[in-house]
């Protein structure tokens, strides 16, 4: 399995937030799940050529950062933001500002090894992933729900407890996604 495939599979679903209709990963949960699956993972907070950790225009500015997971870096570059996601003028920008736009950063340069990288789907994406990912987010309704709590039972699985981790109040909530998560778990 390639790394991509490893992150691609974790479900983030529960290590979310929203904020202003967004939806943000915690930082501190990914990089924790990119070092248990792969140890020797490394993330770069790029400096400019003044040694600062953000750059800038003279208007506004932004940080860059990298993940390095077996020898593959991806890098992102993002703008440090106010509250409703505009640029914060540079004279305004302060150190919390910029920690925070770092750690964004990281999450989402995390996102492109695949950890939790369909939060940022959207209206960026084709047609046929759009649908794929309305069908996947979609609830699994009773009929599947009832072959898998048979599934469930015969496997001695505590379905309160899944239904916990999955945090839905009943088996015919969980999405498609959840639901093949939980098959491949199952006949793994």
């Amino acid at each position: 399995m390639s790394v991509f495939e490893k992150l691609n599979s974790i479900n983030v679903n529960g290590h979310t937030e929203q904020k202003n209709g967004l939806t943000y990963l915690s930082w501190a949960w990914a990089w924790a799940e990119i070092k248990k699956a792969f140890p020797d993972a490394i993330y770069t907070i790029y400096e400019n050529a003044g040694g600062w950790n953000y750059h800038t225009d003279g208007k506004t500015c932004w940080v860059k950062t990298g993940v390095t997971i077996g020898g593959l870096e991806h890098i992102e570059y993002l703008p440090v933001m106010d509250f409703k996601n505009k640029s914060i003028p540079l004279e305004s920008v302060t150190s919390t500002d910029v920690n925070k736009a770092i750690q964004r950063s990281l999450t989402k340069a995390c996102a492109r090894h695949g950890l939790g990288l369909y939060i940022y789907a959207g209206e960026d994406l084709p047609e046929d992933d759009k649908i794929r990912l309305e069908e996947e987010n979609k609830p699994i309704g009773k009929k599947d729900a009832t072959v898998l709590k048979s599934l469930l039972e015969q496997k001695n699985v505590n379905i309160p407890k899944l239904m916990e981790q999955y945090k839905v109040e009943a088996l015919e909530k969980l999405t498609n996604r959840q639901y093949a998560e939980i098959l491949g778990k199952l006949n793994g």
